[in-house]
């Protein structure tokens, strides 16, 4: 049985973004989310990976963790 690791790095492979700590920091840096904002409903998503985290969401996949993560660290100032 093959076991994938759900983390940062490999959720920003799953949504074609560069995965590699750096890009991740700025990814970080140059995004923010509004107070009230839905992840999904960012600008900056492409209607793909949009719709791959809106599935995740919906589907409690087991990227639900990660995504959170995510959404946390665009909120921080």
């Amino acid at each position: 049985m093959e076991v994938f690791n759900h983390n940062l790095e490999n959720l920003f492979q799953q949504l074609g973004l560069p995965s590699d700590r750096e890009a991740i920091s700025s990814f970080i840096a140059d995004h923010h989310l509004e107070s009230g904002e839905n992840l999904t409903s960012a600008a900056f998503w492409s209607a793909s990976q949009k719709q791959f985290l809106e599935e995740a969401k919906l589907q409690d996949a087991d990227w639900v963790e990660q995504i959170d993560t995510l959404d946390t660290l665009l909120r921080k100032d």
